[in-house]
C-alpha cells in the first residue's frame, strides 16, 4: 500500500501500495486488498474512527521493550535534535509536546522498510484480490450510501464518484484497514534509521503541521508502517497539499469523515490534472502484427491514429476520442490490451504503478455498473523472482542487448533489449518475460 513530495511529476500518494505493486509483496507492502476480508466493513453515513489505539499502544510497548539501550538512547538523541529543527521551523512547543514527549522507536517499522520479497506479484493476482466480487459489492454499497455527496463532489471536482470510491476500495478496503502505526512514531523510526530518511524527515515535519493545525490529534494519525494515512492514504505532505474540509467543521478529517475523506480525494486528481467527463480509457485488441514498442506510458498517439492501426475497441464502439492516448500490454502479446488517457496517467499520480491504475479504472467501471475486463490473463505464467529477472538482464547484457545495469527490475530499458532479443530469434517482440524465455536466453 515509492513517493516523496506531492507536486513533482508522475509520484505516488501510497509508498505501501507502491512497494507492493512493483513486487514488494510483505505484510505492510501489501494492498489492502490482501490484508483483510472484502466484507470486513458495512456501509454507513459515517467513517470508523481509527481503531485499536489502546491495543496500539500495548504493542508499542511490546515493541519498545525489544529495542536495545543503545538504539533507544540513539533514537531519542536523534529526536532531541529533530524537535529543535522543527521548533526554529515554527513548530510551537505544545505540539512539539505533543508529539515527542513519549515518541518510542519501532522495530517493526525498520523490518518492514528493509524487506524485500524475492517474488514479484502477477497483475491478475493483484486485480483478483483488488477487483474482486465481494470488493465490487461493497464498493456499490458505499457509492449508493453516499450518492449524493459524491454527486456534489463530482460537480465541484469532476471527478467521478466511482474513481473516488473504487480508490478508496483499493487503498483501505473502504476504511476497514488503513493501518494502526501511530503515524508520528512510524516517521520518527524512518527518519532515525530508515532507508528513506530525507523523505521522512520531511513527510515528519508536514505530520507536525497537521498537528499544530489542529485537523487531528497525535493518538488518531495512524495509518500504514510508512506514513500513509487514512481511509485513501495521503501521506502528510500530500495532506496538507490537498486534503480539504468536506463536512465543514473546521477540519480535514481523513480517518473519521466520509466527507472530507472523498473531498480530499477528489480534490487530489482534480489538482493532478483530471479532464472532467473523460473516461480512464478502454480496454481494445490490437491487430495481427502489432508493433509492441509501442506499448510504453511514453507512447502517446491519438485515438484516430491509433485506430488507423487497426486498434479497436473491445465490444465494438468508437474508441474513446483522445488527443493524446497510449496502449499498454500489462501481459504482453498474451493478454489483454488497453487505450489510456489522460486520466489513466492521473490515476498514477496517486500511485505510480499501472498495475494500481488498472485496479482502480476497472473497480470503478464495476461498481458503475459496466463490465470488467474481458480479455484472459495467462494464468498459467509463474511469477518471476528478482534474481531471474536479474539474471535475466545479465543475459541480455552479454548478448549485446543493453538493458543498462541489472537491478531485478523490468522497465522500459528491460523491455526494450527484450524485445531486440525477441526479434533475433523470431517471436512475437513483446518485450514481456517468461519462464521460457529466460531459459533460451540463458541457454549457452
Amino acid at each position: 500500500m515509492t513517493r516523496s513530495a506531492p507536486l513533482k511529476g508522475y509520484l505516488t500518494l501510497s509508498l505501501c501500495l507502491s512497494l507492493a505493486l512493483v513486487g514488494c509483496q510483505s505484510v505492510a507492502a501489501t494492498p489492502a486488498s490482501s490484508q483483510s476480508p472484502d466484507n470486513a466493513a458495512q456501509a454507513s453515513g459515517s467513517a470508523p474512527a481509527a481503531s485499536g489505539a489502546a491495543s496500539a499502544r500495548a504493542t508499542t510497548r511490546a515493541d519498545a521493550e525489544q529495542v536495545t539501550p543503545q538504539a533507544r538512547a540513539g533514537f531519542d538523541t536523534w529526536v532531541a535534535d529533530f524537535r529543535r529543527q522543527a521548533a526554529s521551523e515554527g513548530i510551537d512547543q505544545a505540539t512539539l509536546a505533543e508529539a515527542f514527549d513519549h515518541a518510542t522507536y519501532q522495530p517493526r517499522v525498520i523490518e518492514l522498510d528493509r524487506s524485500q520479497p524475492e517474488f514479484t506479484r502477477q497483475v491478475w493476482s493483484y486485480l483478483d484480490s483488488a477487483v474482486s466480487d465481494q470488493r465490487v459489492a461493497n464498493g456499490r454499497a458505499r457509492l449508493d450510501a453516499h450518492r449524493a455527496l459524491a454527486e456534489r463532489i463530482e460537480q465541484r471536482y469532476g471527478v467521478p464518484g466511482s474513481i473516488v470510491v473504487a480508490i478508496w476500495g483499493v487503498e483501505s478496503n473502504y476504511g476497514s484497514n488503513f493501518g494502526n502505526f501511530e503515524t508520528i512514531d512510524a516517521l520518527s523510526t524512518l527518519g532515525y534509521e530508515g532507508r528513506r530518511q530525507a523523505f521522512a524527515r520531511g513527510e515528519l515535519m508536514a505530520a507536525l503541521k497537521i498537528l499544530q493545525n489542529g485537523d487531528i490529534d497525535r493518538d488518531h494519525m495512524r495509518g500504514s508502517w510508512a506514513g500513509a494515512m487514512g481511509h485513501t492514504q495521503f501521506i502528510p505532505s500530500s495532506f496538507l497539499a490537498y486534503a480539504v474540509d468536506g463536512d465543514g467543521d473546521g477540519r480535514r478529517d481523513i480517518w473519521g469523515s466520509i466527507p472530507d475523506v472523498m473531498a480530499s480525494t477528489a480534490n487530489y486528481l482534480a489538482k493532478s490534472g483530471w479532464q472532467r467527463g473523460q473516461p480512464w480509457g478502454a480496454e481494445v485488441s490490437l491487430p495481427a502484427g502489432f508493433d509492441y514498442a509501442q506499448t510504453e506510458l511514453s507512447v502517446r498517439h491519438s485515438s484516430q491514429a491509433w485506430a488507423a492501426q487497426g486498434v479497436a475497441r473491445v465490444g465494438g464502439g468508437a474508441l474513446p476520442d483522445f488527443a493524446e492516448a497510449s496502449v499498454i500490454a500489462p501481459a504482453g502479446a498474451q493478454g489483454p490490451a488497453f487505450l489510456v488517457g489522460p486520466n489513466f496517467r492521473v490515476i498514477m499520480r496517486y500511485n505510480a504503478s499501472t498495475s494500481y491504475a488498472l485496479a482502480v479504472a476497472t473497480l470503478a467501471d464495476r461498481i458503475a455498473g459496466r463490465p470488467g475486463i474481458q480479455g484472459q490473463w495467462p494464468r498459467s505464467e509463474p511469477a518471476l523472482s528478482r534474481t531471474q529477472v536479474r539474471e535475466m538482464q545479465q543475459a541480455l547484457n552479454a548478448r549485446g542487448f543493453d538493458v543498462g545495469t541489472p537491478d531485478g527490475r523490468i522497465g522500459p530499458n528491460t523491455r526494450a533489449g527484450l524485445r531486440a532479443y525477441q526479434r533475433s530469434i523470431g517471436v512475437t517482440p513483446d518485450g514481456y518475460p517468461t519462464q521460457a524465455l529466460i531459459q533460451r536466453l540463458e541457454t549457452p
